[in-house]
């Protein structure tokens, strides 16, 4: 339990790992909250660094670039998954971190991430872990056909590789350089959604209206919020994603995302140890964002309502709308509705994360007509 002397109060130092967009969002939280915020990334046009008061630049593992961050800040949390370990533990010996290293280590590796979520009571897709070319030989006959996927680094569909037989899943285990890697099954899903968890020190837990979720390439095309879902599997997965953050021992924000088979049959995909896409629309369309939750968290302030005011639909804004040069955005601020974010970063690249809009309605069928209006406008293909 924080004490009052352990708070950390508007006027002080917030510190983050990565400069990305996620990082951005949470600096401006930060800030609209009274703090000043501290940003290490070894980018020299980060998006969060832009931002932040101040951008430590220095890569992960730098030492003496994380004694500055610690020095200087009473709390350091994340915005990417795949920040180094070791160096949340060196951040620890100085300041509050969240979340622990042991927290993270386990969503950063598919293998343990999945044989964990079991064990809190939920299931995954079938899979086996393949360490070599002997695990896959002795893969049961009924993972084909499956995806190939890296145990570790991988994310937005990258490091993973379909196969539809034995013989192209060991052709995909060598094209990955047979890194640790699980096999798993392919399943027909009816949906993809998911559900963000904040969870502080003293084990109280909220989480926000599950989300579905719709992919283009691997990326998150687009977010309908509150998902079209029964009750009951909504409340399901909120309590599934409840009960790892618990097992976990979480603190911070985190996300969980789910197949949905047949007969609300519900599996786990995976955790990401961080705010998520799908939760961007909490900014617009919730009393407290991810964001600010996160916030709270790290300074040790009480939970805020994640009551939902609006239904929302999220569009993904991606560097292939950059093509002909800087989108026509009356397009989409003419819809009154509509709410643009844009993430300053100085290359648009194909598939990147560029930006993000959030439609709100009265409805969610008058959210969705918003965002199907812009999309069209913007020319935004799945």
């Amino acid at each position: 339990m924080l004490t009052p002397a352990s708070l950390v109060y508007p006027g002080e130092w917030l510190g983050l790992l990565g400069g990305g967009q996620l990082g951005r969002m949470f600096a401006m939280a930060a800030q609209s909250m009274g703090y000043r915020v501290a940003v290490l990334d070894p980018g020299e046009h980060a998006p969060a660094g832009s931002v932040a008061d101040r951008q430590v630049r220095a890569d992960y593992l730098d030492e003496r670039g994380l004694f500055e961050l610690a020095s200087l800040c009473r709390g350091v949390t994340t915005e990417f998954e795949n920040v180094p370990a070791r160096a949340l533990e060196f951040l620890a010996d100085y300041c509050r971190v969240t979340p622990a290293a042991g927290a993270v280590s386990v969503a950063q590796d598919r293998i343990l991430e999945k044989e964990f979520v079991r064990k809190c009571g939920t299931d995954t897709a079938p899979f086996v872990a393949v360490r070599q070319p002997s695990d896959l030989d002795a893969a049961p006959p009924a993972l084909f056909p499956g995806i190939l996927k890296v145990a570790r680094l991988g994310y937005d569909g990258k490091g993973q590789v379909r196969v539809a037989t034995l013989a192209e899943a060991q052709a995909a285990f060598e094209s990955l350089r047979r890194v640790p890697c699980v096999l798993e099954k392919r399943l027909d899903l009816e949906r993809e959604i998911s559900v963000v968890v904040a969870r502080n020190e003293s084990g109280e837990a909220v989480s926000w209206p599950v989300a579905e979720n719709e992919h283009a390439h691997g990326i998150l095309d687009t977010s309908i919020v509150p998902a079209r879902v029964t009750p009951a599997l909504g409340e399901r997965a909120r309590h599934a994603a409840l009960a790892i953050a618990e097992g976990l021992r979480y603190v911070g924000v985190v996300c969980v995302e789910f197949f949905v088979l047949a007969r609300d049959d519900l599996r786990v995909n995976e955790i990401a140890p961080r705010p998520h896409n799908s939760g961007h629309y909490t900014i617009d369309a919730c009393v407290t964002s991810q964001f600010e939750q996160q916030v709270r968290v790290l300074a040790g302030l009480p939970l805020g309502s994640t009551a939902q005011h609006a239904p929302a639909v999220m569009l993904n804004l991606l560097g292939d709308l950059w093509r002909d040069g800087e989108p026509d955005w009356t397009k989409v601020l003419r819809h009154p509705k509509a709410k643009l974010h844009l993430y300053g970063k100085t290359e648009a690249r194909p598939g990147r994360k560029m930006g993000h809009v959030t439609c709100l309605g009265a409805t969610l069928e008058a959210a969705l007509a918003t965002a199907m209006a812009i999309r069209r406008d913007l020319g935004i293909e799945r």
